[in-house]
């Protein structure tokens, strides 16, 4: 029997495969949980709008440690950005995200326009313009990978350094994803965990992963997202990361 807070995860999601799509792992991945991993718990979260506390509440027990509402706001942005980036969304998750809101700041402007392209779209459109822009036949519009940002080939010196950097941290590649570790939503997932505290580090140790692996490049790579002709649902989801890797980037470079 799964803990509870996987089986009422599965629940919403509608059953264990809808649950591994919305957060790009394979099913047999999902099958051999015991419960939540704890760097799945905001993907999950994100995925399917169940807090972590009841996730996990051996993670996030009320009073013991809970973020505040900053960082909590980070973690759920990178989240949300890391399961975007990892696959198509659902129908579910479709009408999930149609509920945002966004306030007058660029930021939740860009918010209020990807719950409105939500809306506006159904599943199989946004499977159809996911496939456009980052498989293709042969490749993509876009590729979202570190090395090819920063050296024009995939697989280069940027992701050896990530996987050293990754290795110090305790993170362990997941053996079900195909994708290297320089993917834009692994390195958005990897911040949302540090963020909200699955991977233990403190704010410079944040600062200084997300300095040399997400900041030369990310920002960049939604700016292209956001301006990629193939980009409908995905152009408000470009803006939010650009918006978001500016915070980020203006955030860390402050003192102290």
């Amino acid at each position: 029997m799964n803990d509870p807070g996987l089986e009422q995860a599965i629940r919403a999601a509608g059953g264990i495969t809808q649950l591994a799509r919305r957060i790009g792992i394979s099913q047999p991945s999902i099958s051999n949980w015991g419960r939540i991993p704890a760097e799945r718990v905001l993907a999950v979260e994100a995925a399917t709008g169940i807090e972590r506390a009841i996730l996990r509440p051996d993670l996030y027990a009320a009073g013991s440690g809970q973020l505040d509402d900053a960082d909590a706001a980070r973690a759920q942005e990178y989240a949300l950005l890391a399961t975007l980036l990892a696959g198509a969304p659902d129908g579910a998750l479709l009408r999930r995200i149609a509920r945002l809101r966004g306030d007058e700041t660029p930021l939740g402007r860009a918010h209020a326009a990807l719950a409105e392209a939500a809306g506006a779209s159904d599943a199989e459109a946004v499977a159809r313009e996911y496939f456009e822009l980052f498989i293709g036949i042969g490749r993509g519009e876009l590729l979202p990978y570190g090395s090819y940002y920063l050296t024009g080939f995939l697989n280069e010196r940027p992701l050896a350094r990530l996987r050293a950097d990754l290795a110090a941290l305790g993170i362990e590649r997941d053996a079900e994803t195909s994708e290297p570790e320089d993917h834009a939503a692994i390195l958005c997932e990897i911040m949302a965990g540090l963020v909200g505290g699955e991977f233990r580090a403190p704010l410079d140790q944040q600062r200084q992963f997300h300095d040399k692996h997400l900041a030369p490049w990310i920002g960049r790579f939604f700016a292209d997202l956001e301006a990629a002709k193939a980009a409908r649902f995905y152009r408000p989801v470009g803006a939010i990361g650009r918006l978001f890797s500016d915070i980020e980037t203006q955030a860390f470079a402050l003192p102290g």
